[in-house]
């Protein structure tokens, strides 16, 4: 067997004994302190961060947020979770096409950023790759919240990028109010013809039992786009072709091919809720959904190799129209229990499991490749009591994941992995001044089994990794705070950045991977700025990483997967994960001001931007990194409806790696109504919106499709919903 280890120093272990000391002595050296019976902060306002676990205004966290309530969600709710937050301050989207979107976090994707609901993992392979759909249906989310900072670190290590955080009710812990709840959705889009319906309901047993049930369906055709399919450099390619089937390929437009998708989920649990402000639930439930994944046309006719030996590395790849069939059968539970002591306040388990499984469908109708996972994690959370200005929370972590793929295209081996982690998070309150550390240690184990079609020896891969931060905020006038955060993380590599070798028709690259990568390490610094003056509010972060042995991916010469192939021709372009130094830097303002009051009316202005850079230290820059981007709206509101105007601008991207294409600038322009008719206004909403209104061609630089997948042109959309 030929193994590998990377272990620990024994320092880490003082450090990490230290670190679990210090989390109970600092509450147990505040016993003699009367305990503080106050509202936790932030309690009551809807700005209130859940994913926190200690409950704090946005304004408190040191860190960006993001927080969409059901009002924003009902404006930008898109058939998956990357498009409905890609509007969002310092968030794009991969973008590989309707069915496949997962969210980018300042220029972070993949593994980098965690994507959970309501705390815990989705169980699916969409951080392995980008044409994955993320397992969480955003038509069931009541609520979504967009996290960075410290807080981060109590959901994973590896989060350097931020976290998504779904919150969907599966799992109720308050009684329903006249004992029954329901709430359905309807929507129409125009650009897909896409139709969709959702409903959730609880309902009261007795005077301590929940019964939760929900389903939802979703179906769309081809995306209607707002100009040529492709890009600007394969049209040219195309246009410059000897071969007619090649040339014709630049006046596709009109539709996105093989771009439609169907999906379902249903699901149901059980909650007791005590009176003392104790819970256990449990939920069962089941995704489907099929879609296609835009089709990477080949523009070009191959050329031979210009190495030494002449022979001819072309692809020998055609374009493939390949769609994916999702499967997720998935189990939840959540359980809380009040201590109500001096030195615990609260103990909250939260756990999940769940059999993942999808098909990658060739044209022909054959399957060409199955992915197959089985994960489990659970978290125990133990909540101080809050003592004078003293909180915090302290939590264990187990993740596990057992995966293999089978087929003609298989790229990864049979895996097992482990991640076990302890965390903290502590915070001082002194009134003006906030101070607020968190820690978290995590063990991971990769373990690959031996695989003679890929020529991967078994192989076993053990990574100890500390991260922690550290940082204050500061009330400097009334109703103006401004932070400061600096954190130290540490990731170990995945198990595609270490075992990746292969090609992959769903992405259509030959992956690569290392397995001999060392863990990616980084210092962080980020500053927060929250003030109000009147009725004007802004909120801005800024913020820069420098990593060393970052992990990456890009294209590289075919000969490098040529001879990883054994020498026979790839079928697809050569991506290979490396690793060196890079730095992130960046940050994100949004502001918002009541313009003006006219009698039950309010007329108000708001605006975002957000930037990121990021470089290799060589001064490559790196791929799929969004550019600049300005958005402001103009909304006037009325107790029972409300009209919004709004124009998005993403600035040119040409900051790329030499084979990366560039991505031109767009402008989007959107409107929305909403309608609350009077006497109804708790129980209906109708939401009227039209996007991209003048039909622009809009790709996004994050997608690694951007060239073939162009965002949707002209979509009249009309969203319904009913709460009784």
């Amino acid at each position: 067997m030929n193994k590998h280890a990377t272990r620990a120093p024994l320092r880490r272990s003082a450090a990490l004994s230290a670190l679990l000391f210090g989390t109970l002595a600092a509450p147990a050296a505040a016993l003699g302190q009367a305990p503080d019976d106050g509202a936790a902060p932030g309690q009551g306002n809807e700005d209130i961060v859940i994913t926190a676990i200690i409950p704090r205004s946005h304004t408190d966290i040191l860190g960006g947020i993001v927080i969409l309530d059901s009002e924003t969600l009902a404006r930008d709710l898109r058939s998956s979770l990357g498009d409905t937050l890609a509007r969002q301050p310092g968030v794009s989207a991969t973008s590989f096409g309707p069915g496949a979107s997962r969210p980018v976090l300042r220029g972070f994707s993949g593994d980098r950023i965690r994507i959970l609901t309501d705390g815990i993992g989705s169980f699916d392979a969409s951080a392995t790759s980008a044409d994955h759909a993320v397992a969480i249906n955003p038509l069931l989310a009541s609520r979504v919240e967009v996290l960075h900072g410290p807080a981060a670190l109590l959901y994973g290590s590896s989060a350097v990028g931020g976290v998504v955080n779904v919150i969907d009710d599966r799992l109720p812990t308050v009684m329903p109010q006249g004992g029954f709840d329901l709430a359905l959705t309807g929507g129409y889009g125009s650009a897909a013809d896409e139709r969709s319906l959702a409903g959730k309901t609880e309902i009261a047993i007795g005077d301590s039992f929940v019964i939760h049930a929900d389903g939802t369906y979703l179906r769309a055709g081809d995306l209607r786009v707002g100009g040529p399919v492709l890009g600007p450099v394969p049209r040219a390619q195309a246009l410059a072709s000897d071969d007619p089937e090649i040339r014709a390929l630049a006046d596709l437009s009109g539709r996105l091919p093989n771009s439609a998708l169907e999906n379902w989920s249903a699901g149901g649990g059980v909650s007791y809720i005590g009176a003392d402000g104790g819970s256990i639930g449990v939920a069962i439930s089941r995704t489907h959904s099929t879609y296609g994944i835009p089709i990477r046309y080949v523009t070009q006719e191959d050329e031979p190799d210009d190495g030494a030996d002449g022979d001819d590395h072309g692809h020998e790849h055609e374009a493939e129209q390949v769609r994916i069939a999702l499967n997720q059968t998935r189990l939840d539970l959540r359980a809380v229990v009040p201590v109500n002591g001096a030195f615990l306040h609260q103990l909250r388990l939260r756990g999940g499991w769940a059999d993942y499984e999808h098909a990658e469908i060739e044209e022909s109708g054959e399957i060409g490749t199955q992915f197959f996972t089985k994960g489990l994690e659970m978290r125990l959370e133990a909540v101080q009591t809050r003592r004078g200005g003293w909180d915090g929370a302290s939590g264990v972590q187990l993740l596990q994941r057992k995966s293999r793929i089978e087929g003609e295209e298989k790229f990864l081996p049979m895996l097992n992995d482990t991640t076990f982690g302890l965390f903290t998070l502590q915070s001082l309150d002194l009134g003006a001044l906030r101070v607020e550390a968190g820690a978290r240690f995590e063990h991971s184990s990769v373990n690959a089994a031996a695989d003679a079609d890929l020529g991967n020896p078994a192989t076993d891969r053990d990574f100890d990794t500390i991260s922690g931060s550290i940082g204050l905020s500061y009330a400097f006038a009334q109703e103006w705070r401004a932070g400061l955060n600096v954190s130290r993380t540490e990731r170990a590599p995945t198990s595609e950045e270490l075992f990746a070798r292969g090609n992959h028709a769903g992405t259509q690259a030959f992956e690569l991977g290392n397995p001999d990568f060392q863990t990616e390490r980084g210092w962080g610094v980020e500053g927060t700025l929250h003030g109000r003056v009147g009725a004007f509010h802004i909120t801005a972060s800024a913020f820069y990483n420098d990593f060393d042995r970052f992990i990456y991916d890009g294209i590289v010469a075919d000969e490098v997967c040529l001879a990883a192939n054994g020498g026979v021709a790839l079928e697809f372009p050569c991506f290979a994960y490396q690793q060196a130094g890079a730095r992130y830097y960046g940050g994100e303002v949004q502001t918002d001001w009541t313009m003006a009051r006219f009698g039950d009316k309010a007329l108000k202005l708001d605006a975002m931007a957000d930037y990121t850079r990021a470089t290799l230290r060589n001064g490559t820059p790196l791929p799929r990194i969004p550019p600049l981007r300005v958005l402001g709206g103009a909304t006037l509101e009325a107790p029972d409806w409300n009209v919004r105007l709004e124009a998005e601008h993403a600035f040119r991207q040409d900051r790329v790696d030499g084979l990366e294409t560039p991505t031109a600038a767009f402008t989007l322009v959107n409107a929305s109504l909403g309608l609350k008719p009077r006497g109804l206004s708790d129980k209906l909403s109708i939401t009227l919106s039209a996007n991209n209104i003048f039909d622009v061609d809009a790709r996004r630089h994050a997608s690694l499709l951007k060239d073939y997948a162009p965002l949707a042109g002209r979509d009249v959309r009309v969203t319904l919903g009913v709460q009784l």
